[in-house]
């Protein structure tokens, strides 16, 4: 059995400490529209901001019986790509754009997509981001 260890994190730059202060604004702007959304709509607007604010982290328990042979920090790589998928912006960013667009407007649906930024970026914020294939975050 090969032991796989964590890469060496980096310092912090400055170009690093602007990019963390900018996903922090943008996390305390989506928690706000989904605060503001669930008052204004209701139990399940708020409900499903808060479902998509924590549905990205259950990613987590597509691997949780490889977690004990797992190095400190490290994903199971058959989760990986559920992780990576549930916290790129990009994915709620179109859907939201989609939502825009399309015909039907629905505002429990603007909550949760909020939400689900929100994680994103307080993930960003503090330094949490994609995985690498054997798990690791991405320097």
């Amino acid at each position: 059995m090969s032991t796989v260890t964590a890469p060496a994190p980096r310092p912090l730059t400055a170009l690093a400490g602007v990019r963390r202060a900018a996903w922090l604004l943008g996390a305390l702007s989506w928690s706000a529209f989904a605060v503001l959304e669930a008052v204004r709509h209701g139990w399940l607007a708020g409900l499903l901001a808060f479902a998509f604010f924590v549905a990205p982290d259950l990613t987590f328990l597509v691997g949780l019986s490889d977690a004990r042979r797992m190095a400190k920090g490290q994903l199971p790589p058959r989760a990986v790509p559920y992780y990576n998928t549930a916290h790129r912006a990009l994915v709620p960013l179109a859907l939201l754009a989609l939502a825009v667009v399309a015909p039907v407007t629905w505002a429990p649906a603007f909550a949760a997509l909020s939400g689900w930024l929100a994680h994103i970026s307080y993930d960003r914020a503090f330094g949490y981001g994609l995985r690498t294939k054997e798990g690791f975050q991405r320097g």
